[in-house]
């Protein structure tokens, strides 16, 4: 049986009357639907190759082939898994709240397929993918061709449109998550430990800032000491019952 959790009058009542309320996800909230995270060293995906050979701008340049493969089953994966429970009472506070903004470190677009449609993906889309030469991007990505990778006009090979490790971040994705952190009135940290830079400054912009910050993860992190409120469990099944609580609905 899931206990019920439970969340503090100061957290409800800030909900109720938030204007604006960002959220940060990681990977544990897409765990969920069944979509595993690099560090799940058993599963198919990750456990068959190192790291270092499907996710870094080196891999591409010595396997295109093999990455590119890589990244298609990973997409087939994503797609074929439906948003959860937490994912659609993020989208659901959109109901209630004028302006929801999702930070996600995820790169599987549950939370556009769940509802949500204000979403700053930190990381990129598996969904799209750009040219390694000119940086065009091409948006919903379906195509095929007769070479693998296909390639760009340029003739340029073209390439999934995520954050490799050892990339940098977009700037503009950054900027964009630590404004909406800053203008916020909560910030709910969902299924990440949000320690790893820079995803760690958006809780910390936000707590500078003056918003409420809750913590949903299934396991304690070194956020927890530090935010003003957190909740052990699934967010699958913590977010719905966060709904209920404030709304009774």
């Amino acid at each position: 049986m899931i206990s019920v959790p439970t969340f503090s009058e100061v957290l409800l009542g800030t909900l109720r009357g938030a204007e604006r309320v960002a959220i940060l996800t990681g990977a544990g909230a897409s765990k969920e639907s069944g979509i595993p995270t690099f560090r799940d060293a058993d599963d198919a995906l990750w456990g068959r190759y190192d790291v270092r050979d499907l996710a870094t701008p080196e891999a591409f340049g010595r396997n295109p082939k093999l990455v590119w493969d890589w990244y298609e089953a990973r997409r087939r994966a994503a797609a074929g898994v439906a948003p959860n429970a937490g994912h659609a009472a993020i989208a659901r506070l959109e109901e209630k709240i004028l302006e929801v903004t999702v930070i996600t470190q995820n790169v599987d677009g549950l939370h556009q397929r769940a509802g949500s449609t204000r979403v700053i993906e930190l990381h990129g889309s598996l969904f799209r993918v750009r040219c390694s030469r000119c940086d065009r991007v091409f948006a919903d990505w379906s195509g095929r061709g007769p070479h693998v990778p296909p390639r760009c006009a340029c003739r340029g090979l073209l390439r999934p449109d995520v954050v490799w490790f050892g990339e940098m971040l977009s700037i503009e994705a950054i900027q964009s998550a630590r404004r909406a952190a800053g203008r916020a009135d909560a910030l709910l940290v969902v299924g990440t430990s949000a320690v790893v830079q820079p995803a760690a400054s958006v809780p910390l912009e936000a707590m500078r800032a003056g918003a409420y910050v809750l913590e949903i993860n299934a396991e304690p992190t070194p956020l927890t000491g530090v935010v003003n409120e957190s909740v052990i469990g699934r967010s699958g099944d913590v977010l719905p019952a966060l709904w209920r609580a404030a709304w009774g609905e």
